[in-house]
């Protein structure tokens, strides 16, 4: 703990030089000067004292959390959409498959080919759906 007071000190000494040096280099008289530098002196310390550290040490712990869920909400989100383009790009390959055979083959080949490509897209909204539906579950957990 000692070493987050002494961090915290220079942060502050940091502060009060930064308002001090400011308030020096402002074109002031010197008696004025003097009087602001004392005054945010003062002020600076009234809200150091008010400082929480457990509060300031939980609003980033919390922050960090949020950041990490976007995060993670991004990758899902690039997930299905990975999934989606998938899914499309093999429907497209099916209906390809279905307009060749429609054209060079039989019909029981059509109907072999149309199978096929059902099943694709029941394969294909399947993934989907599970992966929905582990979002929708992590979601709900948080």
């Amino acid at each position: 703990m000692s070493k987050k007071k002494g961090g915290f000190g220079k942060f502050l000494a940091g502060l009060a030089v930064g308002a001090g040096l400011g308030v020096l280099f402002a074109p002031k008289k010197g008696s004025e000067t003097r009087a602001e530098l004392k005054a945010k002196l003062e002020e600076l310390y009234r809200k150091a004292k008010e400082l929480n550290m457990e509060d300031v040490k939980e609003n980033i712990e919390v922050k960090i959390t949020e950041i990490k869920e976007a995060i993670d909400d991004l990758d899902k989100e690039k997930v299905i959409a990975i999934a989606k383009s998938k899914a499309k790009k093999l429907q497209d390959m099916c209906e390809e498959l279905v307009q060749y055979v429609v054209e060079k083959g039989t019909p029981v080949m059509e109907k072999t080919a149309t199978t096929i490509k059902e099943k694709a897209a029941e394969v294909s909204k399947d993934v989907l759906g599970k992966l929905k539906e582990e979002e929708k579950k992590k979601l709900e957990e948080e």
